[in-house]
């Protein structure tokens, strides 16, 4: 038995008394171990947040500089820019200067330029004013001749187809001028127009035409025989007489004719004559003198010419049909037209002559 082991009957009593300070110092030990480590643990975790949050910070200082950066390139690019834009901005700023002083120099031509127009538009205006009355002046005058000379030509000649183309020509001149006061002139140029018109005679190309066909057919009538045939009873003393005389002596009844019956050539042409003058006279619109050329033309035939033959027979029937046709001679009133232009002439040389005031004062 070792010296330091207590004796075995001091043991069970020492035993107690030793074990009960070491379970109280185990005990705060245990806790400060625990404490150690739990403060360790939170330390570390401490240290590691804070490495963290300063890994964190460090990255975004970083991306932070960076994006500096980018915007440091940024802003000089724009800086670049705006330098160049400015320089840009000036030549454009001189530019415009050069283009308002343009503007300015131009309006003011234009400007210029309008007052020359409107002094120009003014000065063609009087001149075609004056060029327009001219021109109405002078249509005026042939509507005027032409009125004129178609009333003549009827009252002289009766010939209403040449009056009528006469009215037509004024009224067609008269359309031509532009003054509105000579408008209504033509309603009265056209009436008396389609007067003229109605005044011929319905079939008057039908008798012309008959006329000629007959002036075509007179060389070809057959005229009296010469020799006319004895009657059957004059076989008495007086016409032995008379046939025995015949050699020695011809007596002929004169019946008043101008024409003997053996002149066949002169008559031919005497009943063509008379036809030509019916034809004139139809023209002429001269009732008195058509009847009386059918008349003679047809006192010729008759006259003259063989009764028995048919051509002769159908030619005098023509004759009398167209004697019976006779053209109407109502009379046409002319110049109704031609003194209405006249008045209205004078109206409108009235109202465009200047008053005596207004002269005085433009005088002055």
């Amino acid at each position: 038995m070792n010296e330091h082991e207590p004796a075995p009957s001091a043991t069970p009593a020492a035993a107690p008394r030793a074990d009960r300070p070491a379970s109280r110092d185990a005990a705060p030990r245990g806790g400060s171990v625990a404490l150690a480590l739990l403060l360790a643990s939170l330390a570390l975790l401490a240290a590691g947040y804070v490495g963290w949050r300063q890994w964190r910070q460090k990255a975004g200082v970083d991306a932070a500089v960076l994006n500096t950066m980018n915007l440091l390139n940024r802003v000089g690019a724009l800086e670049h820019t705006l330098d160049g834009m400015k320089g840009g901005s000036a030549d454009l700023a001189q530019r415009l200067d050069a283009a308002d002083q343009l503007g300015r120099t131009l309006q003011a031509a234009q400007l210029s330029q309008g007052d020359r127009l409107r002094q120009l538009e003014d000065a063609v205006g009087k001149l075609s004013e004056s060029a327009l009355s001219a021109h109405d002046a002078t249509l005026l005058d042939e509507t005027e001749s032409l009125l004129r000379m178609a009333k003549e030509r009827y009252q002289l000649f009766h010939d209403a187809r040449g009056a009528a183309a006469a009215y037509a020509l004024a009224a067609q001149t008269l359309s031509s001028v532009d003054d509105a006061a000579f408008a209504g002139l033509r309603q009265d140029v056209d009436a008396e127009r389609r007067a003229l018109l109605a005044s011929q005679p319905v079939g008057q190309a039908e008798a012309l035409a008959k006329l000629t066909a007959l002036r075509d057919s007179v060389p070809g009538l057959p005229l009296k025989p010469v020799d006319a045939p004895a009657s059957t009873s004059s076989f008495g003393a007086w016409s032995r007489i008379g046939r025995a005389l015949a050699g020695v002596v011809s007596v002929q009844r004169d019946d008043g004719t101008p024409l003997a019956v053996t002149d066949g050539r002169l008559a031919r042409e005497l009943v063509v004559l008379d036809l030509a003058q019916a034809q004139a006279a139809l023209l002429a619109h001269d009732p008195k003198a058509w009847a009386e050329a059918l008349r003679r033309a047809d006192a010729g035939l008759a006259s003259q010419f063989d009764g028995q033959d048919d051509a002769v027979q159908q030619a005098r029937a023509t004759l009398h049909r167209l004697a019976g046709a006779l053209p109407d001679n109502a009379p046409v009133q002319l110049g109704a037209a031609l003194a209405e232009l006249r008045n209205l002439r004078a109206v409108h040389a009235l109202s465009t002559r200047p008053a005596p005031a207004q002269s005085a004062g433009n005088a002055r």
